[in-house]
């Protein structure tokens, strides 16, 4: 049986996340195309190009992970129409007491995904918290 490309993107953002979970940049980075584009909430502003400068920003992040971070996907929305697609997700993320006294905020995140030799792989990524004041 044949699955759907939602449930083929689905899998793909899961294993992302696993990846991230378990610091493994090799994961991080498998279903990512060589020319991806981040935006993400760290600096630079000016955004993340190609997979070796994508590679970089995760070390920081992992430390973050390593120090008690959570990460945990909320919703997550696919639209898939031929080769490209894209999905949008909330993620509770951050340290547990952070999460606790503000539960209702949420990492959200965009994902751009486009057919590579009949696989799905994540050509952009957008992520944003928003501003609190």
């Amino acid at each position: 049986m044949r699955v759907t490309n939602e449930q083929d993107i689905r899998t793909v953002i899961d294993r992302w996340i696993d990846a991230i979970r378990a610091r493994d940049i090799d994961g991080v980075i498998a279903a990512h195309t060589d020319d991806i584009v981040l935006y993400d909430v760290p600096p630079p502003d000016e955004g993340v190009y190609g997979i070796d400068a994508y590679r970089k920003t995760w070390p920081e992040f992992f430390d973050w992970v390593a120090g008690g971070a959570v990460m945990e996907l909320v919703r997550l929305d696919v639209i898939a129409d031929g080769a490209v697609a894209y999905a949008h997700g909330l993620f509770r993320a951050g340290m547990p007491e952070d999460i606790a006294a503000h539960p209702e905020r949420r990492l959200r995140s965009t994902f751009g995904m486009r057919r590579v030799d009949g696989a799905w792989q994540i050509a952009h990524e957008h992520h944003s918290m928003p501003h609190t004041a």
